[in-house]
């Protein structure tokens, strides 16, 4: 079996579920959001958004595959390039934090550890990178992203709790939580076993070819 974690670009963010490619909520600005793009506009966001964080910042997202098919992504980037990030009553994002937007493991591969796997990689791109701290504005109530591509992606609090992360500003549905990248230092010597441990178990629930939501980890 084919197995790994690699870095999103436009090429890889083609090979996502359509849920996914369309979901524009943290690229679009509340004006463009207001007018209510459609699909395909949503698409074309998301596109323009990795591409220009790419080239102005850096990687912006980790895909894991297994068996050439997306297992599941996790998408960040400096609060400065993600325009709905001021949009939250627990907003700002600190200064020295990099803003974990969205996620997603999809049905075949939940509870196989491929969220935690990509939480590692993204630690470890940080840390490489010299980031101090992830941020996320996270869900209580599993509000995630169905047909309409407008809906907030949040990643639910207990997943983000599970892997690490600490509530810094309560609030009854969207806290913000906080990881230091120095706190998981230790996970950073393992990161290269734990992603061929982890991915190594996996086995797809079934033949069908993968699809879900965004934020659904």
């Amino acid at each position: 079996m084919a197995r790994s974690v690699v870095g999103l670009t436009r090429d890889v963010l083609a090979e996502l579920s359509d849920a996914a490619r369309s979901c524009a909520f943290w690229e679009l600005d509340p004006v463009s959001r207001g007018r209510r793009p459609d699909v395909e506009a949503c698409r074309q966001a998301k596109e323009g958004w990795v591409s220009s964080t790419l080239l102005e910042w850096g990687c912006c997202g980790q895909v894991a595959y297994l068996d050439d098919r997306p297992a599941g992504y996790l998408l960040y980037a400096p609060a400065s390039f993600v325009p709905s990030a001021d949009g939250f009553a627990t907003a700002p994002v600190a200064a020295d934090a990099v803003l974990l937007t969205t996620g997603q493991v999809f049905d075949e591969f939940r509870g196989s550890g491929v969220g935690r796997v990509l939480v590692q990689a993204v630690v470890k791109d940080l840390a490489r990178r010299r980031v101090k701290a992830i941020e996320a504005f996270a869900s209580r109530t599993r509000h995630v992203c169905r047909q309409d591509p407008r809906e907030a992606c949040l990643l639910p609090v207990d997943f983000l709790c599970s892997v690490g992360f600490r509530t810094v500003r309560p609030h009854w549905t969207t806290p913000r939580l906080r990881l230091d990248v120095r706190s998981a230092v230790s996970w950073r010597a393992d990161v290269s076993d734990a992603v061929d441990r982890l991915l190594g178990t996996l086995r797809p629930a079934g033949g069908a070819a993968v699809r879900g939501q965004s934020a659904r980890v």
